[in-house]
């Protein structure tokens, strides 16, 4: 599953539960999640899995943000390394968000058919949101 949070590590959005077999990208390309923030006027920053989402030309801005990957010929500059750095201190609240969300324990013994896995780990975000703001 994929999920949106605000900038304040609040969980605003949570995708369709997919097999385990499903890499994240592909859930996301799946979903069209770039179209939608980009038609929505918003952006997203994310981890270096989603590398290559957001392929929507040099003369556009981004509505995914992500950081640098280095190789195993060719390290990142210093001016890369900055900028990973920032994206991380930006995302480090997101991470608090989807650690709220990891905190329900059902969540790690859910197998079964990921129609019902969605509708529990949507009941979750509101259980989860309900918690947080307490």
């Amino acid at each position: 599953m994929i999920a949106l949070t605000d900038d304040k590590g609040r969980l605003v959005w949570v995708s369709a539960v997919r097999p385990g077999r499903t890499s994240e990208i592909t859930a996301c390309r799946h979903d069209r999640l770039a179209a939608h923030l980009r038609t929505a006027g918003l952006g997203a920053i994310a981890d270096l899995g989603f590398v290559g989402l957001d392929d929507s030309g040099p003369d556009a801005d981004p509505a995914v943000i992500t950081g640098y990957k280095a190789a195993r010929n060719r390290p990142l500059t210093r001016g890369q390394r900055l900028s990973n750095k920032a994206l991380a201190a930006v995302r480090a609240p997101v991470e608090h968000g989807f650690a709220h969300l990891k905190n329900w324990r059902v969540l790690g013994k859910v197998r079964t058919d990921p129609k019902w896995a969605t509708a529990l780990v949507r009941a979750l975000l509101v259980l989860t949101n309900r918690e947080v703001a307490r």
